[in-house]
């Protein structure tokens, strides 16, 4: 494993649905809570809740809860420009990249999840850990915007499964 890159990783995936749909997917909590979180909520830099069904922006930070987690992550959008880009920071000082382009009738979403620390908890929780996570959480946008069904795990009976 020593060619092994344990500071960074991308996952693409494809969903056949409008690019201002997938974009909002991703920047409005109302519609990350549909395939991603239990609750979402964003703050302005005056750190005043935003609205549900409002885009973030650069400068907004973010506490999100997942379902059968107690745990709130917290984190800060570094960038969004509002139709096809989007980078927050995420398990601490990591870096999350959206990137959308149009493919036909699809949208490509690629996910760089990158700057990861080199420390073995990091390497096995946040490179081999998230990158399990990341691999469900983008099947399960897919899921959601092509069919409707989520997938996730919401059943405090049935945890640890692959879709929590």
């Amino acid at each position: 494993m020593e060619n092994f890159d344990w500071t960074s990783f991308t996952k693409k995936i494809a969903v056949k649905a409008k690019i201002s749909d997938i974009y909002n997917a991703w920047t409005k909590a109302g519609e990350l809570e549909k395939w991603f979180l239990e609750k979402v909520s964003f703050f302005d830099s005056n750190q005043e809740l935003v609205s549900k069904d409002q885009n973030v922006s650069e400068g907004n930070t973010y506490e999100w809860l997942w379902y059968l987690y107690d745990d709130t992550m917290k984190g800060k959008i570094i960038a969004a420009n509002g139709k096809d880009q989007l980078q927050f920071t995420f398990e601490g000082d990591c870096l999350v990249d959206v990137k959308l382009s149009e493919s036909n009738d699809y949208t490509i979403v690629e996910l760089r999840h990158h700057n990861i620390p080199t420390d073995d908890s990091s390497k096995q929780y946040i490179r081999l850990g998230c990158s399990n996570g990341w691999h469900f959480y983008l099947i399960n946008l897919k899921s959601v915007y092509e069919g409707g069904l989520d997938l996730r795990n919401k059943d405090e009976n049935l945890n640890p499964m692959i879709n929590n």
